[in-house]
């Protein structure tokens, strides 16, 4: 199978991830997809050919080695890397959605942009992110249950006893390097664990930042609102058109002045 071309595409997905999505993605092309391409491939390469059985008797070593193998963990790790990485590219296919549909509206809006940056996650592209991140951990980790499943636990027996048809007895069937093959099982298993964690670690890191940044619009728009509603209006008229008065002065006192005013305003009108 060739990889080089699906790491080349799913390379591109590296300038719209989060500093998490970039060490998963550095984590499946080196740690797994490396290993599973340059080592693992040759370890189980010789699975049915050395799988021994102490019986001459016709189909009992293909029938145990159906048995003890229904499905060789080399198309289980394929397929689950195969699930793994295709949902990166549902986001590439949003971006380039969005960029096609920014180029259309420019073409009728005389330059204007639709879109600031086609590839900052928000709106919809916030949602497909987060969903692609819910794929990837649920696939590992479905694939991780159905190797456990299958192999009833991420151990691999160095004998065997069998006694289905057609073989005559119980037989003891051996499998060639079981101490390598599980260390390169456990390590997959292991790798494929970190890269749940750096799934979910993620998704926490997306939601909070969301949380995070709404709530302080909402702290800034209830901040709007209350200076709206308690801004200070003009309602009365200046100081400097009443005339002030000492309020230590008495009735009497205040007549008085009131009348050597009217006095004087009379004589001058004389003049």
């Amino acid at each position: 199978m060739n990889w080089s071309g699906l790491e080349s595409l799913l390379s591109g997905v590296n300038k719209y991830s989060t500093a998490f999505g970039r060490i998963w993605l550095s984590m499946v092309f080196v740690f797994r997809v490396l290993v599973f391409v340059v080592a693992a491939q040759r370890v189980w390469g010789d699975e049915s050919k050395d799988f021994v059985c102490n019986t001459r008797q016709p189909g009992c070593t293909n029938v145990c080695y159906d048995h003890f193998f229904p499905i060789s963990h080399i198309r289980i790790w394929a397929l689950q890397l195969i699930f793994v990485t295709c949902p990166s590219l549902m986001v590439m296919a949003h971006v380039k959605y969005r960029e096609g549909k920014d180029r259309k509206y420019v073409e009728l809006h005389n330059g204007s942009h639709l879109y600031a940056n086609p590839g900052k996650k928000r709106g919809g592209l916030w949602w497909t992110y987060l969903l692609s991140l819910v794929f990837k951990a649920g696939f590992d980790t479905s694939f991780l249950y159905i190797l456990y499943r299958i192999y009833h636990g991420y151990d691999l027996p160095r004998l065997s006893k069998c006694s289905l048809e057609p073989c005559p007895n119980t037989v003891d069937c051996f499998i060639s390097r079981p101490t390598e093959k599980k260390i390169f099982m456990l390590f997959m298993v292991v790798s494929s664990a970190v890269c749940i964690f750096m799934c979910i670690l993620e998704m926490i890191y997306l939601i909070c930042k969301r949380i995070v940044k709404v709530s302080k619009i909402r702290h800034e728009n209830e901040r709007v609102m209350f200076a709206d509603q308690h801004e200070l209006n003009i309602i009365a008229p200046p100081r400097s058109q009443y005339r002030r008065t000492d309020p230590t002065l008495s009735e009497s006192q205040m007549s008085l002045n009131k009348r050597e005013k009217i006095r004087e305003k009379c004589a001058s009108t004389l003049l």
